[in-house]
């Protein structure tokens, strides 16, 4: 899968032999350093902005699944997805579009870490650390499950453990590329199973459609990994397991662990719950019982002994290569019009090689004004992109807060429910007890009078427990109602949000979209100015090559070269708009 390649570059994994993309500009803007690894849909490359010298990792769709759009689509709506969530504990995507070949490529951070599946193959952790593993999980699903998108596919390999402004254990979440935004009927096929049998959920192995608890579920089994060091369900059969996942309860946490606290097992048994109802409400709920757990455990230092044996951590992606850039066109076009003033002294040099002297320095000049250009465009996008994270990170924190309060509103209208269902079973007891003590208060009326005015007493005790059970049912009712409608104006000021987050995050990219365009474009055109550069330099390095005058100089300009590209040989230098684009 395509979760496990970032991964593997926290690794440090050798790559894969020899890859023709590799060095590949990709849409003027990307050029592929290093392969990652392959999964189901793509290949993931570590890559490098040109021209901002950001290190990133790119996912190109797989080339003999170029034509399946059913694909594609999935991959243009995970960079969607996630996009639009924009949480510290998902990954971020910084782009998405096409090649000139057609390719479809996505754009993500790079990420240096080690993945969950490496960390509890070595054993159970320490509670206090896969307590706050959890809850970092919890705290970006929640933030997701709000916005309306479930991963789908949750499971160790998707799961990223990575340092964070000095934090260790700092969370990200892989691989979204079968996330759905809720509701959207148009890409998936109807009755489609996907996920990682190990980690499904029961609906998912029953073909139902997931949803947000499906991702509490995959928590669960998480959780149990971690507390115990093994899944709950295994089987070498997918047949037998996806069986054991829809019907087989779990194996107790503490059967397997006894030091593990009840309160932990608690909340992983409930997150195992094959019944969707009886697991919690939403990831919110979860929150508040995973925080109320990590306030309960003593200050340990699992920090540090929890790492002891861990792998060590890659190093991060080598500095770019100090290529020369457009300012070394005009270096060099000195160097040739002092070779060729040696040469010519008297300033009778050929036309063509004066042609070629005068064509250097006016591609240099449109290069490096070309240049400014491409720089000024990309810091508009990278404006535009702070805007809109900065935006998404507004919408995302308010509706977080909606949700939490709705969340804890319904659990409370719910519990109102419960009560109301006990309330109204007492009172039809009472009631039912009031019509047999007046029954026999009514049959008491030719008793003596001491005997008769007790059986009154009885009935009108029990009348008014009757009406006393009635009116906190009203009251109980009535609260349940007030709740429900609290939740439901919550809810609108949600959906408003959302559809807010939606129609911006449209704008943004046709905005974005447009302005990459015209940084391809002038790439393009940068492209165009670099070969007529070469050809220009090749008919001056020809004519000059061998001449007494100018050796020294001629020497100083293979020097240049040889300390910018390390080969023998002189080529145009290589543009910051453009790097070996070939």
């Amino acid at each position: 899968m395509e979760a496990s390649k970032q991964a593997q570059s926290g690794h440090g994994r050798a790559a894969a032999p020899a890859d023709a993309l590799l060095g590949k500009v990709v849409a003027g803007r990307y050029r592929l350093e290093a392969r990652l690894g392959e999964g189901g849909m793509g290949v993931v490359y570590r890559a490098r902005h040109v021209l901002i010298d950001r290190v990133v990792a790119l996912k190109l769709i797989r080339p003999d699944l170029r034509g399946e759009t059913h694909l594609r689509a999935w991959m243009l709506r995970e960079a969607r997805a996630a996009n639009r969530v924009d949480h510290a504990h998902i990954i971020d995507i910084h782009d998405i579009g096409e090649t000139e070949d057609g390719e479809l490529y996505l754009v993500m951070e790079y990420l240096v870490g080690s993945s969950l599946s490496s960390e509890v193959a070595k054993g159970a952790m320490a509670l206090a650390r896969g307590v706050d593993i959890l809850e970092q999980m919890c705290a970006a699903l929640a933030r997701a499950h709000d916005l309306g998108v479930v991963h789908r596919d949750l499971k160790s390999d998707n799961i990223l453990l990575t340092v964070r402004g000095g934090r260790k254990d700092f969370v990200k979440i892989l691989d979204f590329g079968l996330a759905a935004l809720a509701r959207d009927p148009r890409l998936a096929p109807k009755g489609a199973v996907f996920g990682t049998p190990e980690y499904m959920s029961p609906e998912q192995a029953r073909g139902e459609d997931a949803g947000p608890q499906s991702d509490l579920y995959a928590l669960g089994i998480l959780f149990f990994e971690m507390l115990t060091g093994q899944l709950p369900f295994r089987s070498s059969d997918r047949d037998t397991l996806l069986e054991m996942q829809r019907t087989a309860p779990p194996p107790r946490p503490r059967q397997l662990k006894p030091d593990v606290s009840q309160q932990a097992e608690a909340i992983c048994l409930r997150l195992l719950e094959k019944d969707i109802r009886k697991r919690y409400q939403d990831a919110h709920h979860l929150q508040e019982e995973l925080k109320a757990l990590q306030r309960s455990l003593p200050s340990q230092q699992w920090d540090v002994s929890g790492h002891a044996d861990a792998a060590p951590q890659a190093p991060p992606p080598p500095p770019p290569a100090q290529g020369d850039g457009v300012i070394e066109w005009a270096n060099r076009a000195s160097l040739f019009a002092r070779m060729v003033a040696r040469v010519y002294p008297a300033g009778n040099a050929p036309p063509e090689i004066l042609n070629a002297l005068e064509q250097t320095w006016i591609l240099a000049a449109r290069a490096s004004r070309l240049e400014g250009e491409v720089a000024s465009q990309n810091r508009k996008i990278e404006a535009l992109e702070r805007r809109g994270r900065a935006l998404r990170a507004e919408i995302g924190r308010k509706v977080e807060e909606l949700a939490h309060e709705e969340s804890r509103v319904l659990r409370e209208a719910t519990a109102e429910h419960e009560e109301a269902t006990r309330l109204r079973e007492q009172a039809i007891t009472s009631e039912r007890a009031a019509d047999a003590a007046r029954k026999q208060a009514d049959a008491a009326e030719r008793t003596p009078g001491q005997a008769m005015r007790a059986f009154y007493e009885r009935a009108g005790a029990a009348l008014a427990t009757m009406e006393l059970r009635r009116e906190q049912l009203r009251e109980c009712e009535a609260r349940a109602g007030q709740r429900e409608t609290a939740a439901r104006d919550l809810r609108k000021q949600i959906e408003d949000l959302r559809g807010q987050l939606g129609r911006y995050a449209e704008a943004l990219e046709e905005d974005l979209a447009s302005g990459r365009e015209r940084v391809a474009a002038r790439v393009r055109e940068g492209l165009a100015f670099e070969k007529s550069y070469t050809e220009v330099t090749s008919t001056l390095m020809t004519h000059l090559k061998g001449k007494a005058e100018c050796r020294d100089l001629f020497q100083e300009l293979l020097d240049s070269h040889h300390s910018s590209v390390g080969h023998p040989g002189v080529q145009p230098p290589r543009t910051d708009l453009s790097r070996n684009p070939q």
